[in-house]
């Protein structure tokens, strides 16, 4: 491709690319970022490529962009937040003890769990984000319940 073919793909792209990155980050800045980033390599490898180079550019940027949602940092006050605005002690404690247990789960289940129970997202965002199908999304969901179910109700019993 020549740096011609680039310019006039990359000017047509990039709004679009901008748009993707602000639908996962909800930041314009980060998305203005992310979709820069793409550009760059799709310039680094511009002698490889061959118009149209649209679905190459989305695929790019979203994986981009799921890279630096994996790369925060994960929300450690979550735990406190929640157990200040409980006013009992029994369920401060058996917040803490759930949230023990998620961190436990396997990256994937623990981020879906994330996402869902404490984040409110909805399966059909999720299956935009991680590129999952919702019924993939749903099965990872409901194992990962009844592996928390049955790691509480043998550590702590039914009574508490």
């Amino acid at each position: 491709m020549t740096t011609e073919e680039f310019q006039q793909e990359a000017t047509s792209l990039r709004p679009k690319m901008v748009a993707i990155a602000k639908r996962y980050l909800n930041d314009r800045d980060e998305a203005e970022d992310t979709a820069q980033d793409a550009m760059l390599m799709l310039w680094q490898m511009r002698d490889q490529l061959h118009a149209p180079i649209i679905s190459l550019a989305y695929v790019l940027t979203r994986n981009l962009t799921l890279d630096k949602i994996r790369k925060r940092k994960p929300v450690s006050t979550l735990t406190t937040d929640i157990a200040e605005e409980t006013s009992d002690n029994a369920e401060q404690e058996s917040i803490c003890r759930m949230m023990a247990l998620i961190d436990k789960l396997p990256d994937s289940q623990r981020l879906l769990m994330r996402l869902r129970h404490m984040e409110g997202m909805e399966y059909s965002d999720m299956t935009k984000l991680t590129g999952l199908s919702e019924t993939a999304i749903r099965k990872a969901i409901s194992r990962a319940r009844m592996t928390i179910r049955k790691q509480y109700l043998s550590n702590w019993g039914k009574g508490e």
